[in-house]
């Protein structure tokens, strides 16, 4: 999905130019949608209320984090979580919404998820009465996402990387879950930045990221890349809308010495800014997310829509853009340095 027919071209000094909105994420924060709620600190009491919380998996950093900071705050504001796991499988996410939907809680927590696998259940859920809330999930049958900005997370990355390698160069995509909302937005951010500056290109096929084994299968994928492109220079850049694939694709450049390529990411696993902080490693840039906070934010918008409050549509939480030049103050922030 490559679009490279842009009508214009813009030098080092645009590109920076362009970058410098990146630059104000890399200083620690994201910029926000000024249509959509910021991310508020208002509590209310849960109370002999019952919260469903549903997540597709827990094996990565940020799913696990969300989920458990959802199950702390149900029982802090005095409720009583239902929370389920599918584990990666969307026939037991589906068995597992249902049996929520028929325990008929005060309200359901969707994270994460292909949205055409849970939405008719978000739609039963709602159609028998009970509010539905969403963590990263763009369904319309959730009264409320609690999500990073998307956007600027997608166009932030996208023009770090294509500063990065100065307007020019090949680059490999893993594109597996377009499915997923926030991975969707991502691309799509990415694309649209790539499509300004003709003379960087998204090589074809896209690479597919797989769940699980996520990061054997980027090392294996991206050495099979590199055996198609030895030359260096033949690849700038390896982009991920995740970061998980990106601790493979960075593992299989170090193990080739193609250290000269740069990955870049979204999430803030421990272990991806780790090697982001390694001056000799090829990991770039990752977009660290605050996973906890999520989690926290959504069961407040719970506490706040039964009280009788009226939601946003959305409520971000900021992200921040971790770079080599930025990624100690970046992991201190978030209490992971």
């Amino acid at each position: 999905m490559s679009d490279n027919g842009a009508r214009g071209w813009f030098g080092r000094r645009e590109i920076l130019k362009w970058s410098a909105v990146a630059g104000v994420a890399a200083a620690g924060t994201t910029l926000l949608s000024g249509t959509s709620a910021f991310a508020s600190a208002a509590e209310g009491s849960l109370k002999g209320k019952r919260i469903g919380i549903s997540t597709a998996g827990t094996d990565h950093f940020f799913d696990l984090q969300a989920y458990n900071a959802q199950i702390e705050e149900v029982k802090r504001l005095g409720g009583e979580p239902i929370a389920v796991d599918a584990g990666r499988n969307d026939g037991k996410l589906v068995s597992q919404l249902q049996t929520l939907i028929a325990q008929k809680p005060d309200a359901i927590v969707q994270l994460l998820g292909t949205l055409t696998v849970i939405d008719p259940w978000l739609k039963k859920a709602r159609d028998a009465g009970i509010p539905v809330l969403t963590i990263d999930v763009g369904s319309t049958h959730s009264l409320n996402n609690s999500t990073s900005d998307n956007w600027g997370i997608g166009k932030d990355l996208a023009l770090q990387l294509v500063s990065d390698i100065g307007g020019e160069g090949n680059i490999v995509v893993f594109n597996g879950f377009y499915g997923v909302t926030p991975c969707a937005i991502r691309y799509d951010q990415l694309v649209n930045v790539v499509k300004y500056f003709p003379k960087v290109k998204i090589l074809e096929p896209e690479l597919r990221d797989i769940i699980p084994n996520t990061v054997q299968d980027a090392f294996t994928q991206i050495t099979a890349i590199l055996n198609k492109y030895p030359e260096k220079g033949s690849i700038k850049a390896i982009w991920s809308a995740w970061d998980i694939p990106q601790l493979g694709a960075t593992q299989a450049l170090a193990a080739a010495g193609r250290t000269e390529i740069r990955t870049y990411g979204v999430d803030g696993s421990p272990e991806v800014l780790q090697l982001v902080a390694d001056p000799a490693s090829p990991a770039a840039a990752d977009v660290a997310q605050q996973p906890a906070e999520l989690g926290r934010t959504a069961i407040r918008n719970v506490a706040r829509l039964l009280a009788g409050e009226t939601l946003p549509r959305e409520t971000y939480v900021p992200a921040l853009l971790a770079n080599k030049a930025n990624v100690n103050d970046v992991t201190k922030k978030l209490g992971i340095g």
